[in-house]
């Protein structure tokens, strides 16, 4: 590219800045060749006009791309330059806060100044076996890196740390060392690191001092080697030092201070056992008050000594010792306070014999004083004939004693570091060992003296030998891609190192004129001018004779040669040597002792004959001269740093530069000035300036592919060769053949061409942008137009119509108008023409009124005088009526009762005639009926005039009312004037009536309000009574429903606790059973170290050696108290102590215990005094003859047994015959065996019945014998032992040592019995005798042991009066002392005392309880014996009638036995044990049991069992299952609620074996984590790969440039990738495997859990560690790849596991890589959304976040600032990364099987024929 195109406009460039060192600057106008000026506009868009160099056309430096700024390596930058670099590490440093950066094969480290969490456990275990371009730069990546290529190479390793004072060496080298214990470091010897941690304190006492850069600055460099074994575990460490600052104990610079241990030392002066030290403050002695102010802000001396008395203590110091070490410091100390005082002429001096401080030196290394004053003034001068004693001036003197000061105090140091390695020595055979190197860097000075320019000479070497290694390193790789090589041109400083240490150099000029007699720092000064003046690298100061500078790789450094001299020559008189040679301390003495044979370092050949070096000691063995003690100082360092220099060039070096960041030691500020300094002086810029000069940027064919295949063309894609498309897409894009070159497997590129491929890049995206951008814009404006062309139609026809409405509205609207006017007009005419009408209406109708009334009137009073008229007359006339009626009434009256009379006569007469009765009797009835027709008549007649009168009567009245009322009117029209009165009275009373009435209303208004304001006011109370009623309800059920939940929110939390500390305990058990079986096959890998090869156990070995932990089966009674100590002894006393219950327990059986010694002694006491009178009496000797018919009876019974046990010899002789004969007969006749195997199978049964008949006789014998041995021995004793001793258990246990004792007992008793025999053969007679005889033993010992419960019981009952007593004497002690407290206090003591005696009562009846279900559980077994017995022996006596029976018949036919079904057992000889383990758990494969019963060899160790079980055989039972424990550990390096009837069946009878389910507990879970370690060992390598570097969405994700780190020299060759179909297909094998082995779905879930959580922890790990992988496309690739796993537990059925639930982190992660970072609204978006991810791992994920492309925006600082803000009040733990060694407690599930044993099918290939079935 030509100048023209990188210069053009809009080109960001550096300049140079006298503040900021560089700036940048954008060109506002294209550069052309030749121009004297370029145009550039800063940051702060300030124009300013850049000068061009136009000799040397110098213009200045391009600036990356901002997609490259912040990368993890240096090298990846496209252009390599200083202000690149600078710039890199401060964006880095600042915003991203990364502390580490790699610059090709160097990591720089910035100290942060500020504690980061990023140096925990789970850090180390993520770097741990990862390449080292995989991960962000760490200091744990070079040790990782180094350890990787020691294991792999065979080769040891260095690596170099070092830096400014203060800027971090000593902590890197910390970090290192801690990296390597963690990850090579073995149980036994992790303390190695513990131990050199130890040695800190001691280290920065006796070399730290305060300078003006650091206050605990390093005053020497340290060189460490780490010894590794064979298999790369730390054994070992070694520590040489080199270059001490003794000048530093004996002067100090203005506010520094002298080495610490000084100060710590006056600190703790006041000690008492310090006073014999004489210390006062440090203000008080030279040596310590030079540099002005003795103490540091915020450093405590005193503490600080503390800590170093407690390291060398812990390294093994011995007291002595220490005191001895202060003593020598104080010694110092009061030398440099001694007083010299000058004689007159000048050339002498003396020191007063009183100096308290001479005496005190004196005192403390025990030398004489006398001696050491005189020759502190003196020095003596041998010669060849004599030897003068002379004289020394005052500075002479002065020297002398610093020097001597500086020497005591460097042997003291030397030998401090000798003791460290003694501590650190290992006797272990070193393999190899990686060194670290922790030395000063560069150092330059406003005054520079011998230190500096050592120091400076030192690290020439390192900065030389650090080029050749990045030169070689160059080379390896262009050779290795085989690229033609070219010499590249670096800086050798092999001329500067020249001038220093070659012949005629400056040390050896420096030692020439220190052997001079007169030697001075001038004269050496003006023979350096003299010889070097024509040196490149030497020059003469202009203004001064007396320094020199030296051109330096890093700087020019002038030194000022002031005391070059005096610190070469160090010079230190014999003869004061020699006085402390002969001190009376032998510390002190060894000290200075002659090293006439040094004693090597400790050899660090790795494998003998094939190390490459062997290491010396770092000091060079000193020989003593006659005039000075040793050699020069600079010829020491010159030895010692080309030892150094061996040693590095015998590794392979790792570099780690520290770099001081700012002075001021502030956290996180970055001074730009003083990180180029240091840049400059360690050597990063050569790194850069070495890479630069070659092809610095190096691509893979694939990367390089994938990353510019936009610059392919179509046509060229067609192509499936990547590099033939590689090599013609470069040959077109960049025309010089000179700026790439191709390799083997990468694309190498001179510096810029990245840059310039990014470049066309960018733009080609830029044009395809502004393509998609164009045709986007357009249909966005075609959209528009369209948009906008409908919404301007619409908004027409909207107008239009609303302006035609308008005008419709306007006409309509005038028409209204006038329609409105004419209808108003109208109205107004109508209305007055209506107001004139009414009028005239109204006049009228009033005058017609006033006329009508008038006539009215006039008609009504003559209508009413005719009414009076009409009445009137009327009544006259009824008057007169009436009157002329009465008189013919009364004329009437008389003349009929005239003519009734003769008529009566008449009749009278005629009723006396019969003729008459008769007419009259004919018509009485009809006269009867018409009498009666004519009484209704009258009725009716009468009920019709009452109503016509009354109706009369009412019209009358009537009448007069109306009358009345016509006269009254009358009468008031006559009385006008009197009515007017009237009137007004009526108006008056009216008046006062209305007033009254008013007052009355008035009054009732008052009270009407009243009233309604005492209801409202009523009705509000009671309105607020109900509200307050309403309220206090709600208060009440707020109360109940908070205390409800409150109750229900405690026990949830209470329930989650109780879960957690569930899970806790259950995850720490199962740790500890991992640690316990991580230690057992640790155990088992050191005894196969020590006696390799084929071992065989002895045969008196227990096989259950390994499991001594465990308990083994115990069938006799344990009592609660051994229950307890043995839980103590299982579980350790520390946790038992936790444990109440069993702590309770234990006291009570304590007191118990001690009761019953009190009990004892009694009773011992009493069968003392009873032993007493026994001797006293004589012995009676009547009790031959009940032991003599014993002894017969037991005779008799042995005899019968015997004699049955001979029958059932000739019966199985004879059987055994008949089964002979059978099997000649069969093979003559060729028939079937099946007669011969039933045969055999009946031999099998005979013999089991005389296995079972042999152990009974046995057992018997033993009883007897074990009866008669007791009896015998309770003789002699007291009656109440012998009556305990009664007849034994038939039940109880016994040993087979015991049975053979019992056996021979037997024998001899019958040898003593034969008589009986003999005499008796049939036996009846001692028969009859020993029954009767038996019979009165047994009521005499009914007798005594009646007596002897009663005497127990009387005991008992006065042991509970003792008790009870006691109890009560204590109550009374407790209610005496409750008296003396106060009321609380005594509620207080009443309660707990309560709380003690409840606890006492219910542990009591805890243990009854627990007794009683022990013999319930031990009545049960034997109960099941006993029926077992019984059943068998009926059975037996059966089969033996019914043989004896058959046999009897016919002797010679042989009668088979029917076959019984097979019962579920499975029965094996003992020499087949080994061999059934091997087939069913050592060598099975999973493949053989495929098709066949889920837990087939679960099954069959069980039928095995039961078999032992059926035959009582518990030794069997133990060592099958201990064999097979045994094996399943070998391999690795409930319950009958859910049972069938016939699974119950198939039960074990007699032996529990609840004592081993723990141990097959602990068994699974071993089996468990090794099953998790198996799986995750074959996931690991999948994870990382597939997760987050495989495309699963192809073309989404794009490669970045990557530096020299992406070749690490540890990555394997081959592609290792994997996708993520490669872990689903390899999680479909596990989820297989596992279902055909028939394994519990939910030990499935819980393994898949564990699984997806180890998935989760390993991918979010390396995101949150690895740069690259933080972008938006990873984010997608990510939640796709999460998808796929959740989909595939979904069709698994595996989603009910959690397994989602722990892939949330992750989720969460990816999302926030694709979310918007912007606004104030995205940050709350993403503290709202993750809430799984910790505050550390959000802001990590931001700082980490890198776009691929330059169209994304990186994080900025502000945001990261906001996200920060929102999350301070989390309280999320400082952890940064998941611990994916987590494991979650296992916990498996009980599910009753289905299958009953006898239904099992055992196949061929387990090859089991041994086994039979029962």
């Amino acid at each position: 590219m030509s100048v023209s195109e990188l210069y053009s406009q809009y080109t960001r460039v550096w300049i140079p800045d006298p503040d900021e060192v560089w700036r940048s600057a954008e060109l506002t106008k294209d550069y052309k060749e030749g121009e004297k000026s370029l145009q550039l506009k800063l940051e702060d868009e300030t124009i300013r006009e850049y000068p061009v160099d136009a000799q040397n056309n110098q213009l200045p430096f391009l600036r990356n791309p901002d997609i490259l700024v912040g990368e993890n390596d240096l090298t990846a930058l496209s252009y390599l330059h200083e202000p690149a670099v600078l710039h890199n590490l401060k964006v880095r440093f600042l915003e991203s806060n990364h502390i580490y950066t790699y610059c090709g094969i160097v990591l720089v480290a910035i100290n942060p100044y500020e504690q980061l969490p990023i140096y925990g456990q789970d850090v180390i275990y993520a770097y741990s076996g990862q390449n080292m371009g995989d991960m962000d730069p760490h200091i744990f990546a070079v040790a990782e890196e180094a350890y990787k290529q020691m294991a792999r190479d065979e080769k040891n390793q260095s690596i170099i740390v070092s830096g400014e004072s203060g800027a971090g060496k000593t902590v890197s080298a910390k970090y290192a060392m801690r990296y390597f214990a963690t990850v090579g470091g073995s149980a036994s010897e992790t303390n190695i690191e513990e131990k050199v941690l130890a040695s800190s304190p001691i280290m920065e006492a006796i070399g730290n001092a305060k300078t003006t850069r650091n206050d605990n600055s390093s005053r020497f460099g340290k060189y460490i080697q780490i010894g590794f074994d064979k298999r790369y575990h730390i054994i070992g460490a070694n520590m040489r030092t080199y270059l001490l600052e003794k000048s530093r104990v004996v002067f100090q610079a203005d506010d520094e201070r002298n080495y610490h241990i000084f100060y710590q030392l006056c600190a703790a002066a006041s000690l008492p056992e310090f006073k014999e030290l004489a210390l006062t403050c440090a203000e008080d002695f030279f040596y310590t008050s030079q540099g002005g102010d003795t103490a540091i802000e915020g450093v405590d001396d005193a503490e600080d000594f503390e800590k170093t008395r407690q390291a060398f203590t812990l390294l093994g110091v011995r007291e002595s010792h220490q005191i001895s070490i202060f003593k020598i410091i104080a010694s110092i100390l009061h030398l440099g306070s001694v007083e010299i005082q000058a004689e007159r002429d000048g050339d002498s001096c003396s020191i007063s014999p009183q100096d308290e401080h001479l005496s005190n030196f004196c005192r403390l290394l025990g030398v004489e004083h006398n001696q050491m004053e005189h020759w502190l003034c003196h020095r003596k001068l041998v010669t060849t004939s004599e030897t003068y004693v002379k004289t020394m001036s005052l500075q002479q003197v002065i020297n002398a004693r610093n020097a001597l000061a500086k020497h005591i105090y460097a042997q003291l140091f030397g030998w401090i570091v000798e003791h460290i390695n003694k501590a650190l020595h290992t006797s272990i055979k070193q393999h190899s060992f990686i060194g670290v190197l922790d030395i000063y860097g560069f150092e330059t000075f406003e005054v520079n003296s011998f230190e500096q320019f050592c120091i400076n000479y030192a690290n020439e070497k390192l900065q030389q030998q650090f080029n050749l290694h990045v030169f070689k390193l160059e080379q390896e790789e262009y050779m290795k891609e085989q690229i033609p090589w070219t010499l590249i041109d670096f800086y050798d400083n092999q001329p500067c190192i020249d001038l220093i240490e070659a012949k005629l150099g400056i040390l050896d000029l420096l030692d020439e004129e220190c052997k001079v007699p007169k030697g001075t720092d001038q004269n050496w000064a003006q023979k350096l001018y003299d010889r070097h003046s024509s040196s490149q690298h030497f020059q003469k100061p202009r203004m001064s004779n007396t320094a020199f500078i030296v051109v330096h790789f890093a700087d020019k450094v002038e030194y000022l040669s002031d005391g070059f001299l005096e610190k070469n020559r160090d010079t230190v008189y014999e003869e004061q040597i020699n006085i402390l040679k002969a001190s009376k301390f032998p510390l002190v003495a060894d000290l200075f002792r002659d090293d006439k044979d040094p004693i090597p370092a400790t050899s660090t050949s790795g494998k003998g004959s094939s190390s490459k070096i062997n290491i010396r000691s770092a000091r060079p063995p000193m020989k003593a001269s006659n005039k000075e003690h040793k050699k020069s100082v600079g010829h020491q360092f010159r030895t010692s740093l080309h030892l150094l220099m061996e040693t590095l060039n015998a590794t392979t070096p790792h570099y780690v530069r520290c770099i001081k960041p700012n002075d001021e030691k502030l956290p996180f500020h970055f001074d730009p000035k003083r990180a180029v300094q240091q840049l400059r002086a360690c050597g990063v810029l050569e790194t850069i300036r070495i890479s630069a000069a070659g092809y610095p940027s190096r691509w893979t064919y694939h990367d390089f592919f994938n990353r510019y295949r936009v610059l392919v063309k179509k046509r060229e894609l067609a192509n499936t060769d990547k590099k033939a498309i590689c090599r013609s897409v470069l040959e077109s894009l960049v025309k010089d053949p000179d700026k790439f070159q191709f390799g083997r497997t990468k694309i190498f590129f001179r510096a810029g061409q990245v840059a310039y491929l990014e470049k066309l890049r960018a733009d080609k995206f830029r044009a395809a942008t502004i393509m998609i951008q164009k045709t986007v814009r357009g249909w966005l404006q075609k959209v528009k137009y369209r948009r906008l062309k409908r919404a301007t139609l619409t908004l027409q026809k909207y107008c239009r119509g609303y302006l035609a409405r308008r005008l419709a509205e306007h006409l309509r609207r005038t028409r209204a108008a006038v329609v409105l006017q004419k209808q108003y007009r109208m109205r107004r005419t109508r209305l007055a023409y209506q107001r004139v009408r009414r009028a005239a209406i109204v006049i009228q109708a009033f005058a017609r009124a006033m006329f009508v009334r008038r006539i009215y009137r006039q008609v009504l009073m003559e209508h009413k005088a005719t009414i009076i008229q009409k009445h009137a007359r009327g009544w006259m006339a009824r008057r007169h009526f009436q009157r002329l009626r009465a008189a013919a009434i009364v004329i009437q009256c008389a003349f009929r009762r005239l003519k009734a009379k003769q008529e009566l006569k008449a009749l009278k007469i005629e009723a006396r005639s019969a003729e008459h009765l008769k007419r009259l009797n004919v018509g009485m009835e009809n006269k009867v009926v018409q009498l009666q027709r004519k009484i209704d008549d009258q009725n009716k007649e009468f009920k019709t005039l009452s109503e016509q009168l009354s109706a009369v009567t009412s019209m009358h009245t009537m009448q007069v009312e109306k009358l009345k009322r016509e006269l009254a009117h009358y009468q008031q029209n006559q009385g006008a004037d009197a009515s007017l009165q009237l009137q007004e009275e009526v108006q008056s009373l009216r008046t006062e009536l209305q007033r009254a009435h008013s007052e009355r209303r008035v009054l009732e208004d008052a009270h009407s309000r009243e009233k309604d304001e005492l209801r409202k006011r009523v009705a509000d109370l009671e309105q607020e009574n109900a509200l307050l009623k309403d309220e206090k309800e709600q208060l009440n059920n707020q109360i109940l429903c908070q205390s409800k939940d409150e109750f229900a929110q405690n026990s949830v939390k209470e329930n989650l606790l109780m879960k957690k500390e569930l899970e806790e305990e259950r995850s720490r058990y199962q740790n500890l059973v991992k640690e316990y079986s991580r230690l057992e096959q640790r155990y088992d890998n050191l005894r196969d170290e020590q006696t390799p090869g084929h071992r065989r156990n002895p045969s008196n070995q227990s096989s259950l050696e390994s499991d001594s932990n465990y308990p083994s089966i115990s069938t006799s009674e344990i009592g609660d108290t051994e229950d307890a100590l043995q839980q103590v002894e299982e579980i350790g006393v520390e946790k038992a102590a936790m444990d109440m219950t069993v702590f309770l327990k234990l006291q009570k059986r304590v007191r118990e215990l001690e009761q019953e010694r009190k009990k004892l002694q009694v009773q011992l006491e009493k069968r003392e005094q009873d032993s007493k009178k026994v001797q006293m009496e004589q012995p009676r000797n009547d009790v031959d003859l009940d032991q003599d018919a014993d002894l017969a009876y037991n005779s008799l019974k042995r005899q019968e047994l015997e004699s049955e046990n001979k029958k059932l010899k000739n019966d199985l002789n004879e059987l055994r015959k008949a089964v002979a004969d059978q099997a000649t007969q069969n093979n003559s006749s060729h028939s079937s065996p099946d007669s011969y195997s039933l045969l055999l199978n009946q031999l099998k049964l005979a013999n089991e019945e005389l296995e079972v008949r042999k152990e009974e006789v046995l057992i018997l014998r033993t009883q007897i014998v074990n009866a008669d041995q007791r009896r015998l021995a309770g003789k002699s004793m007291e009656p109440n032992i012998n009556a305990r001793a009664s007849w034994p258990n038939s039940e109880k246990h016994v040993d087979q040592e015991d049975a053979i004792e019992a056996y021979h007992g037997v024998c001899q008793t019958n040898s003593q019995t034969e008589d009986w025999g003999y005499l008796n053969e049939d036996g009846e007679l001692g028969l009859a005798y020993q029954g009767l005889k038996q019979v009165a033993r047994l009521l005499e010992a009914q007798l005594q042991a009646q007596s002897l419960e009663h005497e127990e019981q009387v005991e008992n009952l006065k042991a509970q009066v003792e008790a009870l007593k006691e109890e009560m004497d204590k109550q009374q002690q407790t209610f005496c002392q409750t008296l003396l407290l106060s009321p609380e206090a005594q509620v207080e003591f009443g309660v707990q005392q309560e709380i003690s005696r409840l606890t006492n009562e219910n542990l009591d009846l805890k243990e009854l309880v627990e007794k009683l279900e022990k013999n319930e559980r031990k009545l049960k077994k034997q109960l099941k014996i006993y029926m077992k017995k019984v059943q068998d022996l009926e059975a037996a006596q059966a089969l033996a009638q019914s043989d004896r029976r058959h046999h009897e018949l016919t002797r010679q036919v042989t009668v088979q036995r029917k076959e019984k079904d097979f019962q579920g057992m499975l029965e094996y000889h003992k020499e087949d044990e080994a061999l059934l383990i091997r087939n069913l758990v050592t060598d099975l494969k999973p493949q053989m049991l495929s098709g066949t019963v889920p837990c087939l060899p679960a099954y069959i160790l069980y039928m095995c069992i039961r078999h032992a079980d059926y035959t009582n055989d518990d030794l069997k039972v133990h060592s099958l299952l201990t064999s097979t424990i045994n094996g399943i550990k070998k391999v690795l390096k409930g319950f009958m609620t859910q049972n069938t009837a016939k699974q119950n069946e198939h039960c074990l009878k007699n032996f529990d074996l609840t004592e081993y389910r723990q141990v097959l507990s602990d068994l699974s879970i071993q089996i468990y984590q090794q099953l998790i370690k198996i799986a995750e060992g074959l996931l690991q390598p999948m994870i990382v790969s597939a997760m987050l570097e495989n495309e699963s969405i192809q073309g989404l994700s794009g490669v970045k440039p990557m530096g020299y780190r992406k070749r690490s020299s540890s990555m394997a060759d081959g592609d290792n990738s994997y996708c993520l179909e490669a872990i689903i297909r390899q999680m479909n094998c596990f989820h297989t495997v596992m279902c055909d082995q028939g394994l519990d779905p939910e030990i499935i879930l819980q393994v898949f859990k564990q699984l997806f959580y180890m998935i989760t922890a390993v991918t979010l790990n390396n995101l949150l560690l690895r740069k690259d992988v933080c972008s938006w496309s990873t984010g997608m690739q990510l939640r796709y790849n999460i998808s796929e796993l959740e989909e595939w537990l979904r069709g698994r059925n595996l989603h009910q596991s959690g397994a989602a639930q722990t892939m949330e982190p992750l989720i969460q992660a990816a999302q926030l890589l694709q979310l918007k970072k912007k606004t104030h609204e995205d940050a709350e978006a993403i503290c709202s959304l993750c809430t799984s991810l910790s505050t550390q791992q959000i802001v990590k994920i931001l700082n980490l976040y890198t776009p691929l492309n330059e169209f994304e925006e990186r994080v900025t600082v502000s945001f990261i600032r906001t996200i920060q803000a929102q999350l301070q009040e989390r309280n999320d733990p400082q952890q940064l990364l998941l611990d994916s060694k987590h494991m979650f407690p296992v916990l498996f599930p009980f599910n009753p099987s289905s299958l009953t044993m006898d239904s099992i099918h055992i196949p061929a290939c387990l090859s089991l024929e041994f086994l039979n079935e029962v």
